[in-house]
């Protein structure tokens, strides 16, 4: 029973991980399309000879990309760094303390 508890909870894990992931790539197509359209409009709205590189043209494309940027950070790094199976060897060590202690 506790073999099958364990696989529920890494499935739930997974689940999970699998679902941040397609937050993290719908938030960047969305700052990608919704990015594209307002370069799109600010060259439309551009005055003969007006140079296209300036400051209000990236204003949206600066700080939401910075935001994104965070969410890359928070959703893919901790596996980078951590490794893919970190969660499971922490809530084991977790586990094993937490047994010691009520013995």
């Amino acid at each position: 029973m506790n073999t099958i508890q364990t696989e529920q909870q890494r499935l739930e894990r997974a689940k999970q991980r699998v679902k941040k992931i397609k937050g993290f790539y719908t938030h960047l197509l969305i700052y990608i399309v919704i990015n594209l359209v307002i370069v799109f409009q600010n060259i439309q709205n551009l005055e003969p000879g007006e140079s296209y590189f300036q400051a209000r043209n990236f204003i949206t494309f600066s700080l939401w990309g910075i935001v994104i940027i965070i969410h890359a950070l928070t959703t893919l790094l901790p596996n980078f760094i951590l490794g893919s199976n970190w969660e499971e060897r922490k809530i084991k060590e977790i586990m094993e303390k937490e047994e010691h202690i009520w013995k």
